[in-house]
């Protein structure tokens, strides 16, 4: 199913709310609700931030693996929420790690849940376009964020094993 984004954000919010729900029974009290963001790039499924008490998701994979994303990453980044509130927010000097013994007993104890610390989602939704450069040993890939900072004078990129700048590889004029 090819959820719009609005309908995206308001079936991560339910489910946001729904791990809250469950939390707050298991737990014996109660949790503000923090606003929920499907814009997150790159590889990355969720993350929690701790301090604004948000939530950001990536739509993209959210879309390519709905019901794992439900199950999995939205329990996930709620409880790095929790744990904060438990035991972050100046609690002592203990610093409380983000996959930490902590995180793993509420995905364990309140979520049902093995603890992972990585989603093992089919990447290929990512694909981007890419930009051909040369060096004097190889073609490079660019990312177009990487080839719009090279045009608008922002980076300059070199090939890590020969060490000289890329540079965009023109096509070949056709006869």
């Amino acid at each position: 199913m090819s959820a719009t984004p609005a309908q995206l954000v308001a079936l991560l919010q339910q489910r946001v709310d729904a791990c809250f729900v469950q939390a707050e029974a298991r737990l014996g009290r109660t949790f503000p609700r923090p606003q929920v963001h499907c814009n997150m790039r790159g590889r990355a499924a969720g993350s929690a931030r701790l301090q604004t008490w948000e939530l950001r998701f990536n739509p993209a994979l959210c879309q390519a693996n709905q019901q794992a994303f439900l199950d999995e990453v939205v329990p996930h980044e709620v409880a790095h929420l929790l744990v904060y509130a438990l035991w972050g927010e100046g609690r002592g000097k203990s610093r409380v790690l983000p996959h930490g013994k902590q995180w793993q007993s509420v995905m364990r104890e309140v979520f049902g849940l093995e603890p992972r610390t990585t989603h093992s989602f089919d990447l290929a939704v990512l694909a981007q376009r890419t930009v051909p450069y040369r060096c004097h040993c190889q073609q490079h890939q660019l990312s177009i964020r990487r080839h719009n900072k090279v045009v608008r004078g922002e980076a300059r990129y070199h090939c890590r094993r020969c060490k000289q700048p890329l540079e965009r590889e023109r096509p070949e004029p056709e006869q």
